[in-house]
């Protein structure tokens, strides 16, 4: 289930600020929990209460029940805020980045605040080969827990036991007001909005809806297909082409993209060669596979 942040009565005013911890390649569980902590420490500075859950698959959730007098665009500007806050209190764990070539660690997914944007609720379960739901946690659990313990075997049993941690968050209602203002204080240092996923109406203020460029970052596409294990497999081909190169690369080098077409989404896989000395760097090949969703469409056509 995929509920979105707000209530029936109130469609345009969300009554929940949704903080988003989405690990990167590689990253551990015990560095979720870390930045997930900087979340609760930031928040309760702030006269706010927040309610963590695992995602159910690698990440978690953090939920903050708000009063509904906001619109969507200014809750997403509360998140933003706060993700940066996060990002400068813990640099190395935390990143409020949108591109995928500059994050690292823990990405805290401002956006998911956007309007008609929708994460998984509470006690759902996840399409993983073990059945994972995505579980309420007391801050107590938060330090020493695996989300691979919460299962449709096990959560029954934990609900019965112990209840519903969450049971008293509609009584927690919090205000946005200094959040805001530390939105106002990012502003005023230089940092305008942030990039809004790629199918939103541009927003006034937000930055260039582009990658960073090349120049940045070297980055090459290795595979485009219309199936992840296809793309994965033409990864894994490009890896036996330059098994040098193969053993320099970090685990988040590996840029594995979910593309959005006209009716399905395909996938992209991109290598950043950043940690490649240049003379050691291959050049740039045709991507295997190389599919191509507009051709795709015009086939149907």
């Amino acid at each position: 289930m995929h509920p979105h942040a707000v209530r029936t009565g109130n469609l345009e005013h969300p009554d929940e600020l949704r903080v988003d911890l989405d690990p990167g390649p590689g990253v551990a569980w015990a560095d979720v929990r870390a930045v997930a902590l900087e979340v609760k420490a930031l928040l309760e500075e702030l006269g706010l209460r927040g309610w963590p859950k695992t995602s159910g698959s690698r990440g978690m959730h953090i939920n903050v029940r708000i009063q509904p007098r906001w619109t969507f665009d200014e809750v997403r500007r509360a998140a933003l805020a706060l993700s940066r806050a996060v990002e400068r209190r813990a640099p190395s764990l935390a990143s409020s980045k949108w591109w995928k070539e500059e994050r690292h660690g823990v990405f805290l997914d401002y956006n998911q605040n956007a309007k008609d944007r929708t994460t998984c609720s509470a006690y759902s379960v996840r399409p993983l080969p073990d059945a994972r739901v995505s579980t309420p946690l007391s801050w107590e659990d938060v330090p020493d827990c695996d989300p691979a313990a919460f299962t449709v075997l096990t959560v029954p049993r934990r609900f019965a036991e112990l209840g519903d941690p969450h049971a008293e968050m509609d009584a927690a209602v919090g205000s946005l007001e200094q959040l805001l203002e530390l939105a106002a204080k990012d502003e005023a240092a230089g940092l305008g909005d942030a990039p809004w996923p790629p199918h939103f109406r541009k927003a006034k203020g937000e930055a260039p809806r582009v990658a960073p460029s090349r120049a940045k970052m070297p980055l090459i596409v290795v595979a485009n297909a219309a199936k992840k294990e296809e793309a994965l497999a033409g990864l894994e081909r490009w890896k036996s082409r330059h098994a040098e190169v193969a053993k320099l690369l970090a685990v988040d080098d590996v840029l594995v993209d979910s593309m959005r077409g006209r009716s399905s989404t395909w996938t992209r896989i991109r290598v950043n060669l950043r940690h490649v000395p240049e003379e050691l760097r291959p050049p740039r090949e045709t991507p295997d596979p190389d599919y191509d969703p507009a051709s795709q469409w015009k086939k149907k056509r």
